[in-house]
C-alpha cells in the first residue's frame, strides 16, 4: 500500500521518473515473494487390491468351498506377479442371527481399513447371494466378482407364505405354502409334502409345484402347536436345508363351555357358580335341582314350574359341545335317566372332561358311583363319611404332578413359617382308589383328589364338598381358584399341565429342554441336528417332577428331540434360514454396482481370469481378463527449497532503479 501511495504521489506531481520508481517497487515486491525452486524426494507406495471372500453357509454347498479356495490361491499368485501391488484378504462368515450374507457391510469395513488413494481394485469371491446391497460403499476403483457355483445348479425349497401366530381351537385356519424350484431344475409338476404335528407321525400328500397351496388346518390342542412341513430331498438339488419349515401356532379357546350339575342347594353351590361366572371366557349352563320329586308340600305344580329344563338336549344331543361337566353333590333321584349318565360316560371316553365334587350322598345308595358313570370313576366309595377337621395335603406324587406341584406357594404363611397354612375342611368321603393318580390326601392320608384318564378323556374326583371354605377365607382360606384353574386346564389337555411331557424353547441359540414326569431318576434326551448329527444330553431335576437341560445349538435349523418315550421338535432360528432362501449362484444383485465401476463378472467354472493393469477411466474387464487401475500413490520423504535469485541482486536492482529515477528527475 505504501509503494502504491508513493507512485500515485509521483504521478500527481508529474515526476518524469515515475516509471523507474514503479520498476523499483516491482523489484522490491519480487524480493519479498522470494521465488524459489522446490525439490521433493518421493517414495512410491504400492497399490492395494482388496479381496472379500464369502464363506457364508450358502458358499459351503456342493463344490463351492473348493472353487473358493482355488480362486483365492490364483488371485494371490496373480497379484504377486503385478509390480508394486499388494493383496488384502478379508473373510466373511455367518452372522449370529438370521441376517443372511452381509457382503457389502464387510466390503465397507475393508475399505475403511485401507487408504482409498492406494486402492487399485476390489474382488468379491461369492455366489452372488447377499442381503445388504443397500449398504454398498462408493468405490474409487473397479469392482470385480468371481462367481462360484455352476450353470446347471438347481434347488427346491418350501416357502410358508402365510401362517397365523394364534388360532382359536375348533376353528379352521388357512396356511399358504408354496413349493418352488430354482435354477436349472428338471421338469416337475408335482412333489410330495409331509406334514407332522408336535413331532408325531407324518402325513404325506402329493401337491403341485410352483403354485400357492391353501392348507386348511384345525389345531388339535391348546397351547403351542408345532407343525412341521417337509419336502423329501430330490436327486441333484443343491441342499435340503430349505426343504422344511416349522410353524408354531398358539391354540387358544374362544370360550370355555361348562355344564354345572348341582344335586341340591348348599353352601358351596354359589361358590361354584360365582367362580365360573367370574371368568368372562366361560359360558356356564347351570342345571340344579331346587325341589326334588319326593318333596310333597301341596304347592300346585303350575305355581312352581318355570321353564322345563332341556335335559334331553343337554345330556344327549349337545353334550359334545361342552368342554367340562361338573357334578356338584349330585345324587341319583331319577331325574336324569341312566341313559343320560351312560351318555356322559361315553362323552368322557370320547375325549370329554368330568369333575365330580362328592358330597355325603356319594357314600350312599344314591351315589353317582352307582350309575353307569361309575365305570369311569377312579375311586370307589366305602360308604363312610368322616366329619372332622383336617388340612388337605399334597401327596408325594402330587408334588410331581403339575396340577398340584407348588400349590403350597399360593398358601398364606403360618406362624413360624409353617407351610402350607391354608384353612381346614370338615368333611371327607372315604374312597378306595382303583385307578389314576392321588395328588391330594385328607384325613389320615386318605385319598382326597384323584385324577385319571378314561379313554380319550379325563375325570377328576374330589372326595369332599368343602372346597368352598377356602374361597370364603375360613382360617385364612386357600388356593381354591388356582387349584380349580389347574384342574380345568389339565382336563382340557393344556400342554403346560401334562404330567408326562417333553418340551423345548429357544432364545437365540440357547435351547432349554424340559421333561415333566411322575417318575423318578435322571433322564437322557437325544437331540438330532439339522445335518443329522446327534448329541445326548442328561437332564437334571430342578424341581419335583421337572428335569431340565440348557444347551447351545451349533447352528440354525430344525432339531428333533427324543427320550425314547416322547418326541418333540424345536426350531432354532428359522427352519430354513435366510441364507438358504436363494441358493443358486447368480450375479444380478451385484451387476449394477459392478457396471458402475467398469468392473466385470467371471464364473469360476469357466476358469480363473487373468489380472492386468489398465488406465483409470477405461474398461477394466474383458473376455478372460480383469483389470486393476494403478494409482501411483507416493509419500514425500524430503523437500528442498533453493532461491532462484539472490536477495543482494534484488537490492542492487531496486537501488539502481531508484537512483536512476532521481538522476532523470534532477536534469529538469
Amino acid at each position: 500500500m505504501a509503494l502504491a501511495a508513493f507512485l500515485a504521489l509521483a504521478l500527481w506531481r508529474g515526476l518524469s521518473g515515475w516509471w523507474l520508481r514503479a520498476m523499483a517497487a516491482a523489484v522490491v515486491l519480487a524480493a519479498l515473494a522470494n521465488p524459489s525452486f522446490q525439490r521433493e524426494e518421493r517414495e512410491a507406495l504400492s497399490d492395494i487390491v482388496i479381496a472379500v471372500i464369502d464363506e457364508s453357509a450358502s458358499q459351503k454347498l456342493a463344490d463351492r468351498p473348493a472353487q473358493t479356495a482355488a480362486a483365492v490361491e490364483a488371485l494371490e499368485a496373480a497379484v504377486a506377479r503385478l509390480p508394486n501391488t499388494e493383496l488384502r484378504v478379508f473373510r466373511l462368515g455367518d452372522g449370529e442371527g438370521n441376517e443372511g450374507t452381509l457382503l457389502m457391510s464387510r466390503l465397507a469395513e475393508a475399505l475403511a481399513e485401507e487408504p482409498r488413494a492406494r486402492l487399485a481394485g476390489a474382488v468379491l469371491v461369492t455366489d452372488g447371494q447377499l442381503h445388504d446391497i443397500d449398504r454398498a460403499p462408493s468405490l474409487p476403483a473397479p469392482l470385480h466378482v468371481l462367481l462360484t457355483g455352476r450353470e446347471g445348479d438347481w434347488d427346491r425349497r418350501l416357502i410358508v407364505k402365510n401362517a397365523p401366530a394364534f388360532a382359536i381351537l375348533g376353528e379352521t385356519v388357512t396356511l399358504t405354502l408354496r413349493i418352488e424350484d430354482q435354477g436349472a431344475a428338471p421338469p416337475a409338476d408335482r412333489a410330495e409334502l409331509n406334514i407332522s404335528v408336535d413331532g408325531g407321525e407324518e402325513m404325506t400328500f402329493v401337491v403341485p409345484v410352483g403354485e400357492d397351496l391353501e392348507l386348511p388346518l384345525e389345531l388339535p390342542h391348546g397351547g403351542i402347536n408345532v407343525i412341521r412341513f417337509a419336502v423329501p430331498p430330490a436327486e441333484g438339488e443343491l441342499t435340503d436345508r430349505n426343504n422344511a419349515a416349522v410353524v408354531q401356532i398358539n391354540g387358544v379357546r374362544d370360550r370355555l363351555r361348562v355344564l354345572l350339575v348341582s344335586g341340591e342347594p348348599h353352601m358351596g353351590e354359589r361358590v361354584w357358580r360365582n367362580l365360573l361366572k367370574s371368568d368372562s371366557a366361560v359360558d356356564l349352563v347351570h342345571f340344579t335341582i331346587l325341589r326334588p320329586p319326593e318333596k310333597q308340600d301341596g304347592v300346585p305344580v303350575n305355581e312352581l314350574s318355570l321353564i322345563a329344563f332341556p335335559t334331553r338336549e343337554l345330556f344327549l344331543e349337545k353334550i359334545d359341545e361342552f368342554d367340562l361337566i361338573v357334578f356338584d353333590r349330585y345324587k341319583l333321584r331319577g331325574i336324569l335317566p341312566a341313559l343320560y349318565l351312560d351318555n356322559v360316560r361315553r362323552y368322557v371316553e370320547a375325549g370329554g372332561a368330568v369333575l365330580v365334587a362328592a358330597g355325603p350322598d356319594f357314600a350312599s345308595a344314591a351315589s353317582l358311583y352307582r350309575s353307569p358313570l361309575g365305570e369311569a370313576m377312579p375311586g370307589v366309595p366305602t360308604g363312610r363319611v368322616i366329619e372332622q377337621g383336617f388340612r388337605p395335603a399334597i401327596t408325594e406324587l402330587g408334588r410331581r404332578h403339575p396340577v398340584t406341584s407348588g400349590l403350597e406357594d399360593f398358601a398364606p404363611q403360618g406362624e413360624g413359617g409353617e407351610s402350607p397354612a391354608w384353612g381346614r375342611w370338615f368333611r371327607q368321603v372315604e374312597v378306595e382308589p382303583v385307578s389314576g393318580n392321588t395328588v391330594m390326601a385328607g384325613i389320615e392320608g386318605r385319598p382326597l383328589l384323584i385324577l385319571d384318564r378314561v379313554g380319550e378323556g379325563r375325570i377328576a374326583l374330589m372326595a369332599s364338598d368343602h372346597t368352598w371354605l377356602w374361597s370364603r377365607g375360613f382360617e385364612g382360606g386357600g388356593p381354591q381358584l388356582e387349584l380349580l384353574r389347574r384342574l380345568a386346564h389339565w382336563m382340557m389337555k393344556e400342554p403346560e399341565l401334562e404330567e408326562e411331557a417333553l418340551q423345548a424353547t429357544a432364545e437365540g441359540a440357547t435351547v432349554t429342554i424340559v421333561r415333566r414326569t411322575l417318575g423318578e431318576g435322571a433322564r437322557e434326551v437325544t437331540v438330532t441336528a439339522p445335518d443329522g448329527s446327534k448329541v445326548t444330553l442328561t437332564l437334571e431335576e430342578v424341581a419335583p417332577g421337572r428335569l431340565e437341560a440348557v444347551w447351545q445349538a451349533p447352528e440354525m435349523g430344525l432339531y428333533r428331540l427324543t427320550d425314547g418315550e416322547l418326541d418333540a421338535v424345536i426350531a432354532v432360528g428359522p427352519a430354513a434360514p435366510r441364507e438358504f432362501e436363494a441358493t443358486i449362484a447368480e450375479p444380478s444383485a451385484l451387476a449394477p454396482l459392478v457396471e458402475a465401476t467398469r468392473g466385470g463378472v467371471a464364473r469360476l467354472e469357466e476358469g480363473m481370469p487373468d489380472l492386468r493393469q489398465v488406465r483409470a477411466g477405461r474398461a477394466a474387464a474383458g473376455r478372460g481378463w480383469l483389470g486393476i487401475t494403478p494409482r501411483g500413490a507416493y509419500v514425500t520423504a524430503d523437500v528442498t527449497l533453493l532461491p532462484l535469485v539472490s536477495p543482494w541482486i534484488f537490492l542492487m536492482l531496486a537501488g539502481l532503479l531508484t537512483v536512476g529515477a532521481w538522476l532523470r528527475e534532477g536534469r529538469r
